[in-house]
């Protein structure tokens, strides 16, 4: 059987060869047909999903939330000691060094990842901004991000974190950190259709079993998962979820 893998568009490019490594993995170990998706973008992304095409999906929270409640998705596994993070950066230099330095009307680079900007609007709050005082910039990388930032078209740019930190040492020399979120219990999840349930147990036994055999950490290491996976109950999902919801009050 094929099952097609998708992996957001969310990810620094540095790990694209480690997801092509743990797919060639998973297939070798389950016999199953592993097909990988890597979208460029979210527009790309819904039009997969809305074509019914993904079967297996490694997915921020916002969307999990989603995928789960309205697309029939199942929770399988989630990184082991990855929670997602999210960074709000400007130019080396700039004006901002707080929060509370960025005015209604300040322009903001993100890209169309909810969990990031969700939280983003939560770090600024104490300078009394809502969504309708940012005049949204929106980009389709986080590359586009730091590039805004870095020529002083935007006031800031949101960034998931590890992405940010992922950044090249040059690029990082040229943003400053205003400020980087720390609330540590929410993480992308690695979803399954329940159309492949007869092989959801074999899928995750041999997920989460990576990182056990010789030349394994070597994935890892590619993916910067060095802790590898874990299961996650499907109530531990469904309350991650919940939580997001908070974050949309």
């Amino acid at each position: 059987m094929k099952l097609n893998f998708l992996v957001e568009p969310d990810f620094a490019p540095e790990r694209f060869a480690g997801w092509h490594m743990l797919s060639s993995l998973l297939q070798s170990r389950t016999g199953l047909h592993m097909h990988l998706m890597t979208p460029a973008t979210a527009h790309e992304q819904a039009e997969l999903l809305s074509g019914g095409k993904v079967d297996v999906i490694y997915a921020n929270p916002f969307d999990a939330a989603t995928l789960m409640r309205e697309l029939g998705f199942c929770s399988m596994a989630a990184p082991v000691g990855k929670p997602d993070e999210m960074v709000i950066a400007t130019a080396a230099g700039s004006a901002v060094q707080r929060v509370e330095d960025l005015r209604p009307g300040a322009r903001i680079a993100l890209t169309n990842n909810r969990d990031v900007k969700l939280i983003g609007l939560r770090l600024l709050e104490p300078a009394d901004l809502t969504e309708a005082d940012v005049q949204w910039v929106p980009v389709d990388t986080y590359q586009a991000a730091a590039r805004l930032a870095m020529k002083g078209e935007v006031d800031a740019s949101f960034f998931l974190a590890e992405t940010f930190h992922s950044l090249s040492r040059i690029t990082r020399s040229q943003l400053s950190v205003v400020i980087e979120s720390a609330i540590g219990n929410i993480t992308h999840v690695l979803l399954a259709h329940q159309r492949i349930q007869p092989h959801m147990e074999a899928f995750r036994t041999a997920l989460i079993g990576v990182g056990q055999q010789p030349n394994d950490q070597e994935v890892l290491q590619a993916l910067g998962i060095p802790g590898g996976f874990a299961a996650m109950p499907q109530e531990d999902a469904e309350f991650m979820a919940d939580l997001m919801d908070t974050l949309l009050d």
